[in-house]
């Protein structure tokens, strides 16, 4: 069995974000350290005490909280990952994240990782096939960062067209691969 990795998840606001609790999951039972990291949005879909109780981590939300003990926490996060995983990632995380916007807990620990990053985005094919997120996403993949999907299945509108996140099996490839 390979060696325990810490796996930084981050999980944004989108209908998808409940398959991140399978992604958290299915690389605890691999033995890897999960750390989730939520945007406020997302926490409108998912409770942090979900992704608390799978990964058995503490489950960062919020920049400005007190901390127990002294702890820039974004920083000491994103020292300790071997990899980030955006699952989903919406275009606005994709806009920040390209335009080098650090204005939560998720895109300033990305900014002060070394660590590799892999995007699942999830979201509208029309919202996905705008000009400004396909040049988000090409200015990420020339920075190095990594993605998978989307694939095309039903989407929260009612219809099937491409923007579902990977399914959850594919994702988890990935990141074995990436470590």
């Amino acid at each position: 069995m390979a060696p325990k990795k810490t796996i930084l998840l981050g999980v944004t606001g989108s209908i998808a974000c409940y398959k991140a609790a399978d992604i958290v999951t299915a690389l605890v039972k691999k033995g890897h350290d999960v750390t989730v990291v939520m945007t406020r949005d997302a926490e409108e879909f998912v409770a942090p005490l979900t992704f608390q109780t799978l990964s058995s981590n503490r489950v960062y939300t919020d920049m400005f909280c007190v901390p127990e003990e002294w702890d820039a926490k974004h920083v000491s996060l994103a020292k300790k990952a071997d990899l980030i995983v955006i699952a989903p990632a919406t275009a606005n995380i994709l806009g920040k994240l390209a335009g080098g916007i650090c204005d939560d807990m998720l895109t300033c620990t990305v900014a002060a990782s070394e660590a590799p990053v892999l995007i699942a985005p999830a979201m509208n094919d029309v919202m996905y096939r705008n000009r400004i997120v396909q040049e988000n996403i090409g200015k990420l993949k020339k920075s190095g960062y990594s993605f998978i999907g989307p694939r095309t299945g039903r989407l929260a509108c009612g219809y099937e067209a491409l923007g579902c996140l990977a399914e959850v099996g594919d994702i988890i490839q990935q990141i074995e691969k990436l470590l």
